[in-house]
């Protein structure tokens, strides 16, 4: 059977080579993404993953997923939640996948009749571990799940375009990246002219409830100008936003639809934690979309998620701090103070730094 190692490193960015993108018009900011995705295609390959041998993986793993470094999680919240492995559609017949879970390096194989095997790498005796096939993802387990993985309604409405839009390597632990996932304060500096532009920089006050009965956390009356708030925009308008946290390393969005007004459009970023301060950042869309090719609609998402990932890795400590005196929040972080509090209250170790208190 053929070997393949899961590559996180050819994701880069291009926007260095163009004009800064407050002096763009809109044609010009439609041009400028254009280019920039061309660009990420050749650089991220559309995320399909280079093939190397046998042997070459054993001595490539270690550098490309830093298995050998990467301490194994001890924390059972996070053991006993699903985690995504990446797109369903990656996973070829008769092709043996390595990747690296919760510091543990794991195989995943698929069937000829469709059905996934997932085991640990270093046990070729161990049994297979569970899994899932939802959302356009592969998911397993290193623990004890639970029965169902959290709802995503939209996803089987008929009439929507549900996209896989890329699985993305990135520098940082899982909870600041769904820590930035909620950050509505730097679209205006990080997505000029895309989802904010100056001077629409406040951001409105808003609702923050966790959910007593599916303990999900949810944002909602959340409003922000957006330049282009999506590939089927047509021009600026004040984008109604809805975030919902289900799972310590998982995060969706609910946002005004351009195309129908009475829906929201859902995009989910699905974190697989390499280590503690690493991922692979899965990104799914669904979307009221009947115009635009599923390419269009991956070039988009990650010409966004292209500019989020130099500020995520340069964040410092990669680990997200759970003190509330560690780092000085603003009205407008209401959301992520807590989700540092609902990590907190969960018992989650990994991937954050504990509190004292």
């Amino acid at each position: 059977m053929r070997s393949l190692l899961v590559s996180d490193d050819r994701f880069y960015r291009t926007s260095k080579m163009l004009p800064r993108a407050s002096s763009l018009t809109r044609p010009q900011v439609h041009e400028r993404v254009k280019y920039e995705c061309y660009c990420l295609d050749h650089a991220l390959g559309l995320v399909d993953d280079s093939l190397v041998t046998e042997s070459a993986r054993r001595s490539e793993m270690t550098s490309a997923t830093q298995t050998g470094t990467a301490p194994r999680c001890d924390d059972r919240v996070v053991l006993d939640q699903w985690h995504p492995l990446g797109s369903i559609e990656q996973f070829e017949v008769g092709v043996v996948y390595t990747t690296t879970l919760l510091g543990e390096p794991v195989e995943v194989t698929m069937s000829g009749d469709g059905r996934p095997f997932v085991r640990r790498t270093r046990d070729a005796t161990a049994q297979a571990l569970p899994t899932r096939l939802q959302y356009l993802n592969l998911w397993t387990s290193l623990g004890d799940p639970p029965d169902e993985l959290f709802e995503v309604a939209e996803f089987y409405e008929p009439d929507r375009r549900s996209v896989h839009t890329g699985t993305i390597g990135v520098s940082t632990s899982a909870p600041r990246a769904v820590e930035n996932f909620l950050d509505m304060g730097h679209f205006p500096f990080v997505h000029t002219n895309i989802l904010g532009v100056e001077p629409h920089t406040e951001v409105a006050d808003y609702q923050v409830r966790v959910d007593p009965d599916t303990n999900d956390i949810w944002a909602t009356d959340c409003m922000f100008w957006q330049p282009m708030a999506a590939v089927t925009a047509t021009g600026g308008q004040m984008t109604d936003y809805i975030y919902r946290v289900p799972h310590p390393y998982c995060v969706l969005l609910y946002k005004s639809c351009p195309a129908d007004p009475e829906r929201m459009d859902v995009i989910g970023l699905f974190c697989q934690p390499v280590a503690a301060d690493r991922i692979r950042a899965c990104m799914l869309m669904c979307l009221v979309d009947d115009e635009n090719t599923a390419t269009v609609i991956r070039r988009f998402q990650q010409t966004i998620f292209g500019q989020d990932k130099p500020i995520l890795e340069n964040q410092h400590p990669k680990r997200l701090p759970l003190d509330p005196r560690a780092e000085t929040p603003i009205r407008a972080d209401k959301v992520a103070i807590a989700y540092r509090r609902w990590l907190s209250d969960l018992g989650v170790t990994y991937g954050v730094i504990p509190g004292t208190g």
